[in-house]
């Protein structure tokens, strides 16, 4: 059985809570405002009425005066009823998105953590905040606008006929043809242009993305944006739908503007008609009223266009919203249990990342006994990175399990998970605070001198010398900038701090020139000392001591052993060796010939 697809304001309206009564009262008093509203232009008739037939003297238009004040009062209390829909929509919306903007970061945070690697932060949060945003504005604005859209009509219609059905008659048919021009513009092959507009947006922002930061090598090499082909296409693209949109609504605009603003061109010869074959006083009167009546017929039918846009707008950011949403959390074990040790073991472990089909480990089995050394090699996309994000659960695995302290890690708790396992990977993050503040990440609690202690094993001391406030030295954003080898020793304090009894290297001295990579490994000893260590390296020196070597190559174990027992073998990592040895003799040079 089909389950009824909840709409997009019912959904929005789900996050109001206790605010969704403040919306549903905002609704009503705009609706109130909008018939209150309507009267002020059946007072200017009866005035109108009052003075012809008075006319040419005015003593008898004895109820000019209250008729005026009835206009006035009328429209001062349609303006106060309008003001209190839109303060209560308003606290309402701000409620709603903010639990939009909660429930969403609630559920970033319960998502696994290989899905921040690839998803942005930016695009995350102009995802949540944004289209937190476009909510917003349509509970607060165009929410009790609608609610006024739909009464004004009903109400409209009923005055249209009540002086003089002839002129009534003209004027809903200009409201009928325009109405019938906006769903031609909106309709057919523009129904989705909204979604194609985001979509094109989107993409036109991350090729931008790219572009900037490849500036420095289109000046290299003298080349212009066109060697930049994803992005000009981009920007092609969006010109293209945009152009094609705007082309496509021009009958259908014209014709809107026209029938809103044209009910002059039918009232007029309508009025001289009506005026030939009756009572003048009355059709001059009526003419007066429709004369002002029909504009704000034209008002309430735009409204009605903004609205459809709005609607479009909620459909798009629930949509983007639900990309988030939808997305599948870790499940935590109801009855967690506490690893004991510090072995790591993988038994029969198969997994493929989301979206693709080709599996990035398949069958993969090996453990890593207290206090050994093993090191991951193999070709690029063999699969080394996956192995050891699987471990602090980054990911769940598709099938077989990742064990920590003897315990599944589904089955552990994610807190005492963490506090099991340090990582070190070669995209180091430090947060734009102090270096203390950054350091001190892995262990809030700690005082200044373990920070100091962890930074000096880290051999940090160089850095801290010649920074202006030390360890208080803000980094990042309007602070002082480090170079990627000083940013891997900050990570290594952080990881030294922490003192887990797991130690995961990801290439952590990838972007070390030879001087930080040198203390960089000075600092390894310190962090790895005592240590459950799985390392993983390009450069096969620095793992050639290690306890165990696990050569993984598409995705399988294609070798396992010590550093001379797998030369010994001729396979796979014999060769890496070879090759690696070449490049270490590789010199800068002309070559000689024989």
């Amino acid at each position: 059985m089909k389950t009824k697809k909840q709409s997009s304001l019912s959904c929005i309206l789900g996050y109001a809570g206790g605010h969704r009564t403040l919306t549903l009262l905002g609704c009503i008093l705009s609706a109130l405002s909008a018939v209150l509203g309507l009267i002020p232009f059946v007072c200017v008739w009866l005035a109108a009425r009052n003075v012809l037939e008075s006319w040419p003297g005015l003593d008898g238009a004895s109820d000019l005066a209250r008729w005026g004040w009835t206009a006035v009062w009328t429209a001062v209390g349609s303006i106060l009823l309008y003001f209190a829909a839109l303060m209560s929509t308003h606290i309402a919306a701000f409620r709603t998105a903010r639990n939009i903007r909660r429930t969403a970061m609630d559920h970033v945070l319960k998502l696994p953590l290989g899905f921040f690697t690839g998803n942005q932060s930016g695009r995350l949060r102009k995802l949540i905040d944004d289209n937190a945003g476009l909510t917003e504005d349509l509970l607060a604005h165009k929410l009790p606008d609608l609610a006024g859209t739909v009464i004004t009509p009903i109400a409209a219609i009923v005055m249209l006929f009540l002086f003089d059905w002839k002129m009534g008659l003209l004027c809903l048919l200009t409201m009928i043809l325009a109405l019938l021009s906006m769903c031609l513009m909106m309709g057919g092959k523009n129904a989705g242009f909204f979604h194609r507009y985001q979509k094109e947006i989107e993409r036109m922002s991350g090729e931008a993305v790219e572009y900037v930061r490849g500036i420095p090598v289109v000046k290299m090499f003298q080349q212009t944006v066109y060697s930049f082909k994803a992005f000009y296409a981009a920007i092609k693209d969006y010109s293209n739908l945009a152009s094609q949109y705007a082309m496509s609504c021009r009958i259908g605009q014209t014709c809107f503007l026209t029938f809103i603003n044209g009910a002059f061109a039918l009232l007029i010869p309508a009025a001289l008609f009506l005026a030939s074959k009756g009572e003048i006083r009355t059709v001059l009167v009526n003419f007066i009223f429709y004369a002002l009546f029909a504009p704000a017929c034209g008002q309430m039918i735009n409204r009605i266009m903004y609205m459809s846009e709005a609607v479009m707008e909620a459909d798009e950011a629930v949509s983007r919203l639900n990309e988030i949403l939808n997305q599948k959390s870790l499940e935590e074990s109801k009855a967690p249990k506490h690893p004991s040790g510090a072995a790591v073991s993988f038994d029969h472990v198969t997994f493929t990342y989301p979206g693709t089909d080709h599996p990035a480990l398949d069958d993969v089995s090996f453990t890593i006994q207290p206090g050994q050394v093993t090191a991951l090699v193999g070709p690029s996309g063999g699969g080394k990175t996956t192995a050891a994000s699987l471990i602090p659960r980054f990911w769940d695995t598709d099938s077989g399990i990742v064990s920590v302290g003897g315990v599944n890690v589904r089955e552990t708790d994610t807190k005492d998970l963490m506090k099991q396992v340090a990582f070190v990977f070669q995209d180091t993050r430090l947060f734009k605070e102090s270096l203390l503040e950054n350091i001190r990440a892995a262990r809030p609690k700690a005082s200044r001198e373990e920070v100091l202690a962890a930074a000096h094993a880290a051999r940090c001391d160089d850095i801290l010398e010649k920074l202006p406030q030390g360890l208080d030295t803000v980094v990042g954003a309007k602070g002082i900038y480090l170079s990627g080898g000083e940013q891997q020793r900050i990570a290594l304090a952080r990881a030294i701090l922490k003192n887990a009894p797991i130690v995961v290297l990801d290439e952590a001295t990838a972007f070390a020139d030879p001087e930080n990579e040198h203390q960089i490994q000075k600092a390894f000893e310190v962090l790895t000392k005592n240590k459950t260590v799985l390392m993983i390296a390009h450069r096969l020196s620095t793992v050639q001591n290690a306890d165990s070597i696990i050569v993984l190559k598409d995705g399988k174990i294609a070798e396992q052993g010590g550093h001379e027992s797998l030369l010994a073998q001729h396979g796979v990592y014999a060769a890496m060796w070879e090759d690696y040895q070449h490049s270490a003799r590789w010199k800068v040079g002309k070559e000689e010939t024989v």
